[in-house]
């Protein structure tokens, strides 16, 4: 697949990116690239391969789940910039 110029500027301002207008080209080729990449292993034949966590048999080693008491919170509200009550303040983001 071959990428221009404005998919290269479009994506990156979808990714909220600054590009260098002197290397969009070069960009342009690079994406290319990783898209035909992507297109030769869509074109992978995966029937019966069941799906995996992780490739290795590995499982996960998991510490138990207890509560614990905290001990230091007044050491951590202590450099926080508002506290109050024991809790952490913080700004309203939803009206």
């Amino acid at each position: 697949m071959s990428l221009t110029a404005d998919d290269v500027r479009n994506v990156a301002r979808l990714a909220r990116l600054g590009a260098d207008d002197a290397r969009i080209a070069e960009y342009a080729g690079e994406l290319s690239n990783i898209l035909d990449v992507v297109a030769a292993l869509e074109k992978a034949d995966t029937d019966g391969v069941l799906p995996m966590s992780h490739p290795l048999d590995l499982t996960a080693r998991l510490r138990a789940d207890e509560a614990l008491p905290v001990t230091e919170r007044d050491l951590f509200q202590s450099i926080a910039p508002a506290t109050a009550d024991g809790v952490y303040l913080v700004p309203k983001v939803i009206e």
